[in-house]
């Protein structure tokens, strides 16, 4: 994926530096704190209760959705309500298996480890970790040539918690050694305006319920999204207006960033009218779409498409991508005539199975 194209995208819900900086003073503490994802608390509160009731450590757990919906501030609030240390760490940064050997010798019994980015852990150390969740133990090989030894090392029993965008890219065996796999899915209107209200408070900035709702609605269900529109729109109220998060000044502040009413910004309607101009509504591959508009094909895939689907502005095909009647109203656009519909039911990226298609361009 082209992260410079995605990294500045205000709307972008992948993680920024600016967010890191403030995500320990917003993130909840606890799962009563946790606002939104209700049935996925539900759950992982039976899990956490039960193993607490038994003095074990936690089951494996594997998080998995679109980025910005919270999968690491759940990781903190399940070490938290364990009472356990956690360690974080990600599938890129552990490239060889003494890496992840060093973690491993490093966690102590109950001690949760962390994994951001599960999918993209290399073959090798994936080798490593397999007998570590399973069995809690280390297999490393001491010395080379013909008097290479292997050594197995008892560990303490810990709980790995792993968090992936792309399901699907996770290898078999690694899915399998996770207990309990729980999807998360974008958030309601008023999960946001909750979320965007406690942000407030948090930064010491008054606003208006209806403020509060303005930035909601242009979040895309995403809190980390939500956080930083409230970030941008606090900006402008200390330098355009009082101070204080109104309606009209979040609504300028937003309009300002270029971002409308459903969150789509300049990159979501350069797709769209594409297609719709360019294309005739589609059917259109991914290259195709990204030649038109210099962009990558993964940065629509990955970063444009899901929510856009979401909508119900776009349907995936076969043949390509088609933009649907609603594309067209929020454009704009009179629908032309010869607008043929995609067959029901298409699958989604929102759906758990979601990746590209194979015989996407």
């Amino acid at each position: 994926m082209n992260d410079n194209a995605s990294s500045k995208r205000t709307i972008s819900p992948g993680k920024k530096r600016e967010d890191g900086r403030l995500a320990g003073l917003m993130r909840p503490q606890q799962l009563d704190d946790f606002t939104g994802q209700e049935r996925l608390k539900a759950n992982l509160t039976i899990l956490i209760e039960a193993a607490k009731a038994r003095q074990e450590s936690l089951d494996h757990v594997l998080f998995h959705g679109p980025p910005g919906l919270g999968k690491t501030t759940l990781a903190h609030v399940v070490a938290n309500e364990m009472n356990v240390n956690i360690r974080i760490t990600a599938g890129p940064a552990i490239e060889r298996t003494g890496d992840l050997a060093a973690i491993l010798t490093n966690m102590r019994a109950g001690d949760i480890l962390f994994i951001d980015e599960v999918h993209r852990l290399g073959r090798a150390v994936e080798e490593i970790l397999y007998p570590a969740m399973e069995d809690f133990v280390l297999d490393i090989v001491v010395g080379k040539g013909p008097g290479a030894k292997n050594v197995r090392l008892k560990l303490p029993k810990f709980t790995v918690i792993g968090a992936t965008t792309r399901l699907a890219l996770l290898t078999a065996p690694l899915r399998a050694r996770f207990g309990a796999l729980y999807r998360m899915d974008f958030y309601e209107q008023a999960a946001i305006e909750t979320i965007v209200t406690r942000g407030a408070g948090i930064l010491r900035v008054p606003i208006e319920a209806a403020g509060a709702t303005e930035i909601a609605l242009r979040s895309r269900g995403t809190p980390r999204v939500a956080l930083r529109l409230l970030r941008r729109v606090r900006d402008y109220a200390e330098v355009r207006a009082t101070g204080e998060i109104t309606e009209e000044t979040a609504v300028a502040a937003l309009d300002l960033l270029e971002i409308d009413n459903l969150g789509l910004d300049d990159l979501d309607r350069r797709v769209l009218r594409a297609i719709i101009e360019k294309f005739g509504g589609g059917p259109v591959g991914l290259d195709t779409i990204g030649a038109s508009i210099s962009e990558e094909s993964d940065t629509i895939m990955d970063v444009v498409e899901p929510y856009l689907l979401q909508l119900g502005f776009l349907e995936r095909t076969a043949r390509g991508r088609i933009a649907t009647p609603h594309a067209y109203a929020h454009l704009d656009v009179p629908l032309p005539q010869h607008h043929v519909p995609a067959k029901p039911n298409q699958p989604s990226l929102f759906a758990p199975s979601s990746e590209p298609d194979e015989d996407d361009e």
